[in-house]
């Protein structure tokens, strides 16, 4: 009988497949830090959602912290046009202004499910002079297709939101499910946004002090073209 021959070594590159980035923020401690701040206002301790607004709404910011397991589960979801007016995937602002159409940063306790104009949703109830306006805003947790996971394959982002936590229509029964009444919802820009390019600008005309007597060298003579070909 004909041996059976050993299996090529293949590079460990191809071996090994790519260990998962670890999240950009330690959302375990952030859920443990809040808690403790808000302990007084929240009932339910066992799991605690963290919404990260320094990433975009391309990636998956919405950390549902199990703080028993110690597990985190990641989903998207949006903010408000008034945060993003460019329509750009990144929250720019905050604002608890009623009329604002934006995000409000802070911690907030979660509510009763109701059925609204967008179907099943949660109250919210804001706990900081940043969100406190919550309730008159109807800022609340609900489900869209402007949410939807697909929409980041095909247009880069998500849709924008009026300030409510909005989640696709597949994930919201999971996450209202997960989440429940009495439980801490905290949201804020928490990853470093990348950093923004300063815009070009031409250099003085005046020269510098001490710089009177030195000239430009150049090809040719004259002014230098204001205008390319």
């Amino acid at each position: 009988m004909a041996a059976v021959p050993a299996r090529a070594q293949l590079p460990n590159w191809i071996q090994q497949p790519a260990a998962p980035l670890p999240p950009p923020v330690d959302y375990l401690a952030v859920a443990r830090k809040q808690l403790a701040m808000q302990s007084r206002f929240i009932p339910q301790t066992d799991r605690v959602g963290i919404v990260d607004f320094g990433l975009p709404s391309s990636r998956p910011r919405f950390a549902l912290v199990d703080m028993i397991a110690g597990k985190i589960e990641m989903f998207p979801v949006t903010h408000g046009r008034g945060s993003d007016p460019q329509h750009d995937g990144w929250l720019k602002s905050f604002s608890n202004r009623v009329g604002s159409l934006a995000t409000s940063r802070g911690g907030y306790r979660t509510g009763d499910y109701y059925w609204g104009a967008n179907g099943s949703s949660m109250r919210l109830a804001g706990l900081e002079p940043d969100n406190n306006n919550a309730d008159m805003r109807a800022i609340v947790v609900h489900g869209a297709w402007y949410a939807d996971p697909s929409l980041i394959a095909t247009q880069g982002k998500l849709g924008r939101s009026e300030g409510c936590f909005v989640f696709g229509e597949e994930l919201l029964p999971q996450i209202l499910y997960k989440i429940g009444p009495g439980r801490l919802l905290f949201a804020d820009r928490l990853s470093e946004m990348p950093p923004v390019s300063a815009p070009f600008q031409l250099p003085p005309a005046d020269p510098l002090p001490g710089m009177e007597n030195l000239r430009r060298a150049s090809s040719f003579s004259g002014n230098l073209p204001t205008t390319a070909d």
